[in-house]
């Protein structure tokens, strides 16, 4: 069962994006900040400078699908924010290396249900 609301709002961004907590891998940037609510909400922000309108989709998609495969695993209550690096090459990125950004921004930022 999805828990996880999307970001839509400039104002939410900004929000996050300013006072949230920085965290990085290879390819993904993120931000995280506490809401304290019941569910988490994700936003997703890829820059056209990264590339055409179909290479930024592809992005959000492996994004969304990578992060469903351990929203579960995260602890309720934060605003997340995942950024592509502009100077990360796109074309380098897949499932499996955003998958690995992703699991090591989780566990860096200590959002894993396991550390509660």
């Amino acid at each position: 069962m999805k828990k996880t609301k999307m970001l839509k709002k400039n104002y939410e961004f900004r929000k996050v994006l300013t006072k949230g907590k920085y965290f990085s891998g290879k390819y993904i940037e993120c931000f995280i900040l506490n809401n304290n609510t019941k569910c988490n909400y994700l936003g997703l922000a890829i820059s056209t400078k990264v590339g055409k309108a179909i290479m930024r989709n592809h992005l959000k998609r492996l994004i969304r699908e990578n992060y469903k495969n351990v929203e579960m695993s995260i602890k309720d209550g934060y605003s997340i924010v995942f950024l592509f690096k502009k100077k990360a090459d796109s074309k380098q990125a897949n499932f499996y290396n955003i998958r690995e950004d992703i699991n090591t921004i989780i566990n860096k930022s200590q959002l894993n249900r396991k550390n509660i």
